[in-house]
């Protein structure tokens, strides 16, 4: 009886099987190339990864179907597919993959990244775009990101006010984004300036931050080929778990810290009022979960808290370092900043962000450094909750979809000298018209929310350091711009610059 059932379940997977052969092979798929049992493309896949997939959509045209062991990949690199998926059938793919990292980071699909379409989802979306990212909040938490840009300032002309000075612009970025994001989820920056200016005991503290918090949701092997999540890649899995403990306590301790001090302010009604207007992200959490205990439950804090750290340092740290790169090695363009900086804001006070939409040429720049080197140049993965059309072929339920942004962001047919940094081009460019060939923060639905905090962060940080300091490369030759992709597209090298105060500002900068 025993064997019978073996043969019977034999039997129904090789039935399975030839039915889903058959279904597939009747399915009009997208190209795809020649594909080896079990593992599927897996070994046409090197990294970098974006590349990869650069040259086999150059051979096989701007959407590609892959398999990857258990997984059906789509890729998109075209703006006007791009437009086709997150128009028309934007809601099919507003889904994410379920992965091995989703499952321990995110408390139980909690967090807005990698929640499933649906009324949580636009629950969360709504808390990051109303409570957090909306124009009357980030103008509240503009206090924050000019202060710790002050405190930089100060930091970098203790430095080289002697002279100048060789520095280590990746540490200094990392520094203040970690600081930035500190003070608005907590109230208290994560490295003060004595530790900051002490460049040994600073960077340690970074790293040990970073080694909990950098660590993303990307999907690795074992969301491709499950079996290896309990063969050979328990270690993996563990090592997952541990990280969660321990970032869930730093949180939690966070969280309890501001509890206690609410319960003690709250005896004076003064004191309320006076910290009303700069409360900080745990503390706008909690009092939305007064009014609304179903929807910002303890997971769901904690997520969002997780997220900001997560998705809102290294990203914004990783562009401002490509944008001073490509600046130092363009002159002409520093110079021109630099123009800018001092017709609209001139030397007798810092710029802050009311100056910023008086300065084109400076966004620009950014947008430039953001189409040449997109911090994710795939994107985050999206996933189809069901069968759909696109580009006249047929996408099957359960597809990873991947937008290779890095390949949009350069294809010739686009944009004239793709490779070439040319601000220029941007002072002219369509926002709304071409915004699926220029897409570095995603789009659709799951677009993401803290773009526009993001891009104030960098031009404000950029903006200041340029209008208050000259800075030059290193030695005659240009800065090596090799790209280094493991989680970001980040520097292979470390950024570093020589600085030295400009005349014209050394007054206000002894003030600081």
């Amino acid at each position: 009886m025993e064997n019978f059932y073996c043969y019977l379940a034999f039997f129904l997977s090789v039935v399975f099987l030839v039915i889903k052969l058959l279904h597939s092979h009747n399915q009009k798929l997208p190209p795809t190339p020649f594909a080896l049992p079990i593992i599927g493309h897996a070994h046409l896949l090197k990294q970098p990864l974006y590349r990869t997939l650069e040259t086999l959509s150059s051979q096989y045209g701007p959407i590609l179907y892959l398999k990857f062991g258990s997984r059906s990949i789509l890729v998109l690199s075209s703006p006007s597919l791009v437009e086709e998926c997150f128009t028309k059938n934007d809601v099919i793919f507003a889904n994410r993959p379920r992965t091995m990292a989703a499952d321990h980071f995110t408390y139980n699909l909690n967090s807005p990244v990698w929640a499933p379409y649906g009324h949580l989802w636009r629950n969360l979306r709504r808390i990051l775009t109303v409570e957090i990212f909306s124009q009357i909040n980030l103008q509240k938490s503009s206090i924050v990101r000019q202060e710790e840009v002050h405190s930089l300032l100060r930091l970098i002309f203790k430095v080289s006010n002697r002279g100048p000075q060789r520095l280590e612009l990746r540490y200094l970025f990392s520094l203040l984004m970690f600081n930035i994001m500190m003070r608005m989820v907590a109230g208290k920056p994560r490295v003060g300036e004595e530790a900051a200016a002490s460049m040994d005991v600073g960077k340690q503290q970074l790293k040990e931050f970073r080694e909990t918090y950098a660590a993303g949701l990307s999907m690795n092997i074992c969301d491709f080929f499950p079996i290896l999540r309990w063969v050979g890649y328990k270690g993996l899995e563990k090592s997952m778990i541990r990280l969660q403990r321990k970032r869930d306590k730093f949180v939690g301790v966070l969280i309890e810290e501001i509890k206690q001090k609410k319960a003690s302010s709250s005896l004076n009604t003064t004191t309320i009022t006076a910290v009303e207007k700069k409360r900080t992200l745990i503390e706008t959490l909690l009092s939305l979960r007064e009014s609304e205990p179903e929807l910002c439950s303890d997971d769901v804090i904690k997520s969002i808290v997780l997220l900001m750290f997560v998705a809102g340092t290294d990203t914004t740290a990783t562009t401002m370092e490509w944008v001073m790169s490509l600046l130092l090695n363009h002159p002409d363009a520093l110079q021109k900043v630099k123009a800018e900086i001092d017709s609209q804001v001139g030397h007798g006070r810092l710029l802050n962000e009311s100056d910023l939409p008086k300065l084109p040429y400076l966004r620009c720049v950014i947008n430039e450094a953001l189409r040449l080197y997109p911090v994710a140049p795939l994107l985050l993965p999206h996933f189809s909750s069901k069968d759909s059309t696109l580009g006249g072929f047929q996408i099957p339920g359960g597809t990873i979809l991947l937008v290779n942004a890095w390949g949009i962001h350069r294809d010739p047919k686009l944009w004239e000298e793709p490779a070439r940094f040319k601000p220029e081009r941007f002072e002219a460019f369509d926002g709304e018209g071409e915004r699926f060939k220029f897409i570095p923060f995603g789009t659709g639905r799951r677009t993401c929310p803290g773009a526009g905090m993001g891009v104030r962060t960098v031009s404000l940080a950029l903006g200041a350091l340029i209008q208050c300091f000259d800075w030059e490369r290193v030695g005659m030759e240009r800065v090596d711009m090799s790209p280094c992709f493991e989680v970001l597209l980040s520097k292979a090298e470390p950024l570093e610059a020589v600085c030295s105060p400009r005349q014209s500002m050394t007054t206000i900068l002894s003030q600081l």
